[in-house]
């Protein structure tokens, strides 16, 4: 299995809103060296650090994080209703 990476869009979002990285660290709780950090792909956030991120930018996780890389997994069928 090919393997996958995690992009990010971070800066961008970022410089969008006119903030430096210490702002929004402040915004998400966390240092300016820790949104650095990300930013570079040097550390994966959690999942809590994430939604903090994007709540801080307002916009959606997804907006700022996306997989590249490897194959995708399939999607579930959609579930049957009986009427």
């Amino acid at each position: 299995m090919d393997e996958l990476e995690l992009r990010n869009t971070l800066k961008v979002q970022r410089a969008i809103r006119n903030l430096t990285q210490a702002e929004l660290g402040e915004l998400a709780g966390v240092t300016r060296k820790s949104v650095n950090a990300i930013e570079t792909g040097r550390m994966v956030p959690s999942v809590l650090l994430a939604l903090k991120l994007a709540r801080a930018l307002d916009v959606a996780v997804d907006e700022i994080f996306s997989l590249a890389g490897g194959q995708e997994a399939p999607s579930a069928p959609p579930e049957k209703v009986h009427s």
